[in-house]
């Protein structure tokens, strides 16, 4: 069942305002998991396995060394599993 209530309202919409703001989509990501992190851990959202793993997934595209650079694979991949985080959070 899906969190539910207005501080789950708000962690979902801050979500996707994050992931779909103009921007390089790479940073964009890194603040909209940041956000979920802090929904998960004040109980706004629940966190789930299938959440877990997308979220694992987007760490490992927008991993960088450094002072080294992500490009448009990591924007790309970036992008492709913001919008399915967004679709699981439907459901969590």
């Amino acid at each position: 069942m899906a969190s539910s209530g207005p501080a789950a309202d708000a962690a979902r919409a801050a979500f996707r305002e994050l992931a779909e703001a103009r921007g390089h989509a790479v940073d964009n990501a890194r603040e909209a998991a940041a956000g979920l992190e802090a929904a998960f851990e004040s109980g706004a959202l629940e966190r789930t396995p299938t959440l877990d793993l997308m979220l694992g997934d987007l760490r490992r595209a927008l991993d960088a060394d450094e002072g080294e650079r992500l490009g448009g694979k990591s924007a790309e991949a970036a992008r492709l599993i913001l919008r399915a985080v967004s679709r699981e959070l439907d459901r969590a």
